[in-house]
C-alpha cells in the first residue's frame, strides 16, 4: 500500500517526539521514587511504564496519517511493549536497557539471512522512496547490516558498562546520530547506484 503524504515535520515528530519526551521524563524524574500497590518504583522505572503508551499512540498516528507503516515500525512498538513491559512488571530497568541491543541484532540478523539468499530485504521496504540498482542495494544492506550489528554491540557496553545516565544520553542522541551520520556518508553510494544512473543506463 502506498504511503500517504503527510507534513515532514509532524512525521518527524512523531517518530523522535516519544524518545524525547523520555529523556525530559527521566532528566524530572530520575532521583524520585513513587510507591505503587506497596511496591516502590525509581523515576526510569515509572517513565518506562509512561513511554509505552506513548510509543504506541505515535505508532497508531502515523498509521493512521500515512496509512502505512514500515516493519521496523511495527517491530520496534512490539519490543518497546516487550521490554518496557517486563521492566515494569519486574521492577528491572535492565530489561528495557536490552530493548536496542534486541532491535539492532534483530534487524542485523533479517538482513544477514537476506544477503545469505542473495537478497536486500532492505530494498523491499525502502525502494519505492529510494530507487537504485540492485548492485547498490546489496552493498548498502551488507553495510546497514554491520551498522546494526555496531551499533548492538555499543548498546550492550554502554548499558553494562557505565551509569543509567550515560546510557539514556546514548540511546537519546548516541543512537540517533551514529545513524543520522551513517546514512550521510553513503552518498557516494547513492549517486553511483541512483535513480539517475538507472535512467542515464535506459538513454
Amino acid at each position: 500500500m502506498a504511503e500517504k503524504p503527510i507534513n515532514p515535520m509532524l512525521k518527524m515528530a512523531l517518530e523522535l517526539g516519544p524518545i524525547l519526551v523520555f529523556f525530559a521524563g527521566y532528566l524530572w524524574l530520575k532521583d524520585e521514587s513513587f510507591t505503587i500497590a506497596g511496591t516502590a518504583y525509581d523515576g526510569f522505572i515509572v517513565v518506562t511504564a509512561a513511554f509505552i503508551p506513548l510509543i504506541l499512540a505515535s505508532t497508531a498516528a502515523l498509521w493512521r496519517l500515512t496509512g502505512t507503516l514500515s516493519r521496523m515500525q511495527i517491530m520496534t512498538a512490539v519490543l518497546v511493549v516487550l521490554f518496557g513491559g517486563l521492566s515494569v512488571w519486574l521492577n528491572d530497568e535492565r530489561f528495557f536497557k536490552m530493548k536496542p541491543t534486541a532491535i539492532y541484532l534483530l534487524f542485523a540478523v533479517i538482513l544477514g539471512i537476506g544477503l545469505l539468499r542473495k537478497r536486500s530485504y532492505l530494498e523491499l521496504v525502502m525502494s519505492e522512496v529510494m530507487p537504485m540498482q540492485r548492485e547498490g542495494w546489496m552493498i548498502l544492506t551488507r553495510r546497514v547490516t554491520a551498522l546494526f550489528f555496531g551499533l548492538a554491540v555499543a548498546n550492550e557496553l554502554v548499558w553494562r558498562t557505565m551509569s543509567t545516565d550515560a546510557w539514556v544520553n546514548f540511546k537519546t542522541f548516541g543512537l540517533t546520530i551514529a545513524v543520522f551520520v551513517f546514512f550521510m556518508t553513503q552518498g557516494k553510494l547513492f549517486q553511483k547506484y541512483g535513480s539517475e544512473t538507472l535512467s542515464g543506463r535506459g538513454d
